[in-house]
Parts: C-alpha cells; sequence; structure tokens
C-alpha cells in the first residue's frame, strides 16, 4: 500500500475505478479502431487508412490522458482534483482542436475517416468507461476512519 492510500482513502477508491476503467478501455477501443480503419481502408484506400489510423490514435490518447488524470489526482485534495480534471479537459480541447486544425491541410488523410474514427473511438471508450465503473465495487461513503 503507497503512502497516499494509507494517507487518503479516497485514493485507493478512485484508483481502484482508474484501473478498471483503463482496462476495459484498452480491450475494446483498439478493436473498434481497427474495425473502422479496415472499413475505411477498403472504400477510400491508403487515404482512408492513413485518416482513420490517425483519428483513432488522437482520440485513444485523449481518452488515456483523461484516466491518467484521474490516477494523478486520486489522492488529492478535491479542489486540486476539480483543477486537475477541468484544466485537464481544457488543455485535451484545446490540443485536438490543434491537431485537428493543422491535419485539416494534410491531403494524405482523409477526413470523414478521421472524423467518423474519432468519434466511434470516443463514444465506445465513454460506454465501456462508464461501464466499468458501474461494476466496479467501490463504496459510496468512505468512513473518515478507514
Amino acid at each position: 500500500m503507497s503512502e497516499t492510500e494509507t494517507e487518503n482513502p479516497h485514493a485507493a477508491v478512485v484508483n481502484k475505478a482508474a484501473r478498471a476503467m483503463t482496462r476495459a478501455s484498452l480491450l475494446v477501443t483498439p478493436p473498434a479502431v481497427l474495425a473502422c480503419i479496415a472499413v475505411f481502408s477498403i472504400v477510400f484506400g491508403l487515404h482512408g487508412f492513413l485518416g482513420s489510423l490517425v483519428g483513432g490514435v488522437l482520440a485513444m490518447l485523449a481518452s488515456l490522458s483523461t484516466l491518467g488524470l484521474m490516477k494523478l489526482g486520486a489522492g488529492q485534495d478535491p479542489a486540486f482534483v476539480m483543477m486537475t480534471a477541468l484544466g485537464g479537459y481544457i488543455i485535451k480541447l484545446i490540443v485536438l482542436f490543434g491537431a485537428l486544425t493543422v491535419l485539416k491541410g494534410v491531403g494524405v488523410l482523409h477526413p470523414l475517416s478521421l472524423g467518423i474514427t474519432m468519434i466511434v473511438a470516443i463514444l465506445v471508450a465513454a460506454a465501456v468507461e462508464f461501464a466499468a465503473f458501474r461494476r466496479t465495487k467501490i463504496p459510496a461513503i468512505i468512513p473518515a476512519g478507514s
């Protein structure tokens, strides 16, 4: 048991949820991205393959960065956790919009393949992370003496 978990009983609970959500996301999201890559490769050729590949990678990195922030803030003060969550969300959006703006002019990437793959990956990751969180047995109330 780490020092953080002994000082803050909430850290163990948050880390348990984050591990379950990460595991579920890594099991389900890559196959969904691979399915998109296969479909768009067949339909649009190399441009579809590259667009779908880049979209899938961007979406998976965005999803995993959220889970990483969750683990980072697990043992922190609630105000710091909220600041980290909101700041991380804003930074992630800025980075994604920046990446998409830069990639807009790249001719070898099929934009529809990139966009649809991103949407699929983000929705699949969010759904399986939610399902994993719901399945994880964590207490709703953690007594202060625990």
